[in-house]
């Protein structure tokens, strides 16, 4: 992985909490596709290769993804009060958001205009979070098992899981484990070849 570090930092907690506020509030249905966008490109706190690996260690931990990733940053940056201060500002809103819906969903669940609403956004999620994933893609270059093998690795979790049906569980266990693996011989060698005259 490049060693290029971010640009930018968060300046303070308030801006930890307004940043990921923000996120949430736009991740209606998915919060990957704005946070990569958010956090890579437009605040410039991470690079491509630390979200593509920050993103992977929140996938791996138990809880909401989103949720670890801002408990993760937040923490690097000021401590446990920069993690508190990420997870209230991803959680506050979208809290209150849900229980104002949850009064008005009595009256609106079989409204059809509310249901076609709900579709298009999950239609529209879906097609976030693909376009994030190809544009992340290119991050794969620099990683220890080269994209062809995880492109590899990508298709075989998309047929075990979407097409044979097997439990995410296993799936991530038995690939991740895998990939974990190469990955470590994979550095191992290269640290070997480094160190030869």
């Amino acid at each position: 992985m490049p060693n290029t570090l971010p640009p930018c930092q968060p300046r303070s907690r308030a801006d930890l909490f307004w940043s990921f506020t923000w996120l949430a509030l736009q991740g209606f249905g998915g919060v990957m596709a704005i946070t990569q966008r958010e956090l890579v490109d437009r605040k410039r706190w991470l690079t491509r290769e630390q979200f593509v690996e920050e993103w992977a260690v929140a996938q791996t931990l138990p809880g909401p993804n989103a949720i670890n990733l801002c408990i993760a940053f937040g923490a690097r940056h000021f401590g446990l009060s920069g993690a508190l201060a990420a997870m209230a500002g991803m959680l506050a809103a979208p809290m209150v958001i849900v229980l104002l819906v949850a009064l008005l969903h009595a009256d609106l669940a079989g409204h059809p205009v509310a249901q076609g609403a709900l579709r298009g956004m999950g239609a529209v999620a879906a097609g976030l979070v693909t376009a994030t994933g190809l544009r992340l893609a290119s991050a794969l270059k620099t990683h220890p098992l080269g994209l062809p093998l995880a492109a590899a690795i990508a298709v075989l979790a998309f047929v075990a899981v979407a097409l044979l049906r097997w439990p995410l569980i296993w799936v991530l266990l038995g690939l991740g484990s895998l990939s974990c693996v190469l990955s470590y011989l994979r550095l191992g060698h290269r640290a070997a070849t480094r160190q030869q005259p």
